[in-house]
């Protein structure tokens, strides 16, 4: 009687989507950071629900009144209800802020990819001259940036991502080179696939816990900047409800309303908050080494 051996039963691995659920679930900072960013987000989208108030019409008979029922972190300069702005505020922050850092990571993260795969002098003169940008204070870059072409959401967008690509580029270029040894990228170069095929099926799936954590982090510094352009006058034209732009237009009044200027400066903060705790517990949940260098 013949014996036919069994082959044993494979069990399929949990997924990395998962195996992320179940670390951030033990990550409490992971959890508070996820859970600020999505208030912040859910206010923005039901700003209009949440208020009756316009939040750029001027009323001169309400200016500078404290906290009441009526308005509950009191009025501007303009006779404009604080806490309106400040909801409405969230939309200019998280919809420029998300779209500029988007397109910063998306362009960085396909150079980076680029310069890790192709090497040799590409890699080398790409260095030298991210170096070379990576030189000017982002800040100052985007003064001139801005400066140059005028204001407005879609210059602010396209200045974050000219100041940005280069530090995604770095970051991204250093996890590729992780990845470029890799048998199935020697496999696929064998098979005669190009460039392009390589990065977008071999390279990037593996290092998309990294372009994830880059995306919370850089999100956090864009939202400041962003922010710090409104309050130089750089940023948001009036009278956009921008966190900036009302701590500018309120600063000079502190002293009798001061939740003018604070409203936003606390929505600000947590924010950036949020995203920092966001991208630390997504480091820690796939193990990513935030401090990595390209070059």
């Amino acid at each position: 009687m013949t014996t036919l051996d069994t082959p044993p039963v494979t069990v399929a691995a949990p997924g990395r989507a998962s195996r992320t659920w179940r670390t951030l679930r033990s990550s409490r900072t992971a959890l508070v950071g996820l859970a600020i960013v999505g208030v912040h987000t859910l206010i923005a989208l039901l700003a209009p629900l949440l208020t009756s108030y316009d939040p750029i019409a001027n009323d001169p008979s309400h200016a500078l009144l404290g906290s009441s029922w009526s308005h509950w972190a009191g009025t501007d300069q303009y006779g404009r209800d604080v806490l309106t702005r400040v909801l409405y505020g969230g939309r200019y922050a998280l919809g420029v802020s998300v779209v500029a850092t988007v397109i910063a990571l998306a362009i960085g993260t396909v150079i980076g990819c680029a310069a890790a795969l192709r090497g040799g002098w590409f890699d080398d003169v790409l260095g030298r001259i991210l170096d070379a940008v990576l030189s000017v204070p982002a800040i100052l870059a985007l003064l001139v940036v801005v400066t140059a072409l005028g204001t407005g959401p879609a210059v602010i967008v396209i200045a974050v991502a000219v100041v940005f690509v280069p530090q995604v580029v770095r970051v991204v270029r250093g996890a590729a080179l992780a990845v470029v040894p890799a048998d199935y990228v020697t496999a696929a170069r064998a098979r005669g696939e190009r460039t392009w095929s390589i990065l977008w099926r071999e390279v990037l799936p593996n290092i998309a816990d990294v372009v994830c954590v880059e995306f919370a982090m850089r999100a956090s510094w864009v939202v400041l900047l962003i922010s710090s352009l409104s309050f130089l006058g750089f940023g948001a034209d009036p009278p956009t409800p921008d966190w900036g732009l009302m701590v500018a237009e309120n600063r000079t009044a502190i002293t009798v309303v001061p939740m003018a200027s604070l409203a936003p400066i606390i929505a600000l903060a947590t924010l950036v908050v949020g995203l920092n705790l966001a991208a630390d517990g997504l480091s820690k949940a796939w193990g990513v080494d935030r401090i990595r260098e390209g070059f």
